[in-house]
């Protein structure tokens, strides 16, 4: 089944109240964007390494409380050259979580459409649980096809064997969940996995390219198409980052790395001025970046309907 990419009335639901799935043209390239739901962390998470002050006075200027709020969680589908390319899997449903809101994904797809089995590949940009997840929910590796493919970073494969939570400022918990949950995708999935060194090209115009810091084989994914780009930056850039891009996000495994590659690519974006999504940014999180002074501002896309 083609995905269908318009809303069908039928498919209504009167829990689902929001707009969970945007659809975006690069060229001749089809993207959508996949709400996973919203994930709720303390706001210590944006910036582990700022002064509480400050970063209480960011959020106040941003109309956020202060304490804790909900990271957006998205996905994006791309259809191109044949191919069907799932680019990261969400959350998945983890009851021992307690995150009811989070964990969206699958039937969200549905929603839109799109069958598990027209999915020809999958591009991890790293292999955190809110990325992973949504291919270890029950019943979901039965209809996906035998002959799928998953596109990872060798970095990143190799990380999790034996990774390194050093410089994290996670809640408690969060690295066993990680890891637990790593563990249980490579044991499901490993067959099916297809690691790059640097960069790949998954389907015409579609190229994943390693980034790290984040983790060790986080990437981003770069869709190109008649000279319209869009870039999938996964979790190089969060809301704060644009302003802060110095500001170190609790889930860095390097951060240090991570505020480098963070200020590359908004630097190149900038100057491309190609369209960012990234997972973590408020849904549909399609927009611009501008140079503003030493850091950057984020131009959100303007809705076309």
């Amino acid at each position: 089944m083609s995905p269908d990419y318009t809303s069908r009335p039928g498919n209504s639901r009167p829990d689902e109240l929001v707009p969970s799935r945007y659809a975006v043209r690069v060229g001749e390239i089809d993207v959508l964007v996949v709400s996973d739901g919203v994930l709720p962390l303390p706001t210590a998470m944006l910036a582990h390494n700022a002064n509480p002050a400050v970063r209480a006075a960011w959020l106040n200027d941003m109309f956020l409380p202060p304490d804790a709020f909900d990271w957006a969680l998205n996905v994006v589908v791309v259809r191109s050259g044949g191919q069907t390319i799932l680019v990261d899997a969400g959350l998945g449903l983890d009851p021992d979580l307690h995150l009811p809101r989070a964990g969206q994904l699958i039937k969200r797809l549905e929603a839109a459409g799109i069958d598990l089995a027209s999915v020809t590949d999958v591009v991890l940009t790293h292999m955190h649980m809110d990325h992973v997840g949504g291919l270890l929910v029950d019943g979901v590796k039965d209809r996906l096809r035998p002959d799928l493919r998953i596109h990872v970073a060798a970095a990143e494969v190799k990380f999790w064997e034996a990774p390194d939570f050093s410089h994290v400022s996670m809640p408690p918990g969060f690295p066993d969940a990680l890891r637990s949950t790593a563990k249980r995708f490579m044991k499901e999935y490993r067959s099916q996995l297809r690691p790059f060194e640097d960069e790949h090209e998954v389907a015409p115009g579609v190229i994943v390219h390693r980034t790290g810091g984040h983790t060790p084989g986080h990437s981003v994914v770069r869709v190109a198409s008649g000279g319209d780009r869009l870039t999938f930056a996964g979790d190089a850039v969060f809301s704060v980052g644009f302003e802060h891009p110095e500001w170190y996000n609790g889930f860095e495994h390097d951060p240090e790395e991570a505020a480098r590659v963070r200020v590359r690519l908004l630097r190149e974006l900038a100057a491309t001025g190609g369209l960012l999504v990234a997972t973590h940014l408020p849904f549909p999180s399609v927009g611009h970046v501008a140079v503003d002074g030493d850091a950057f501002r984020w131009v959100p896309a303007i809705w076309d309907y």
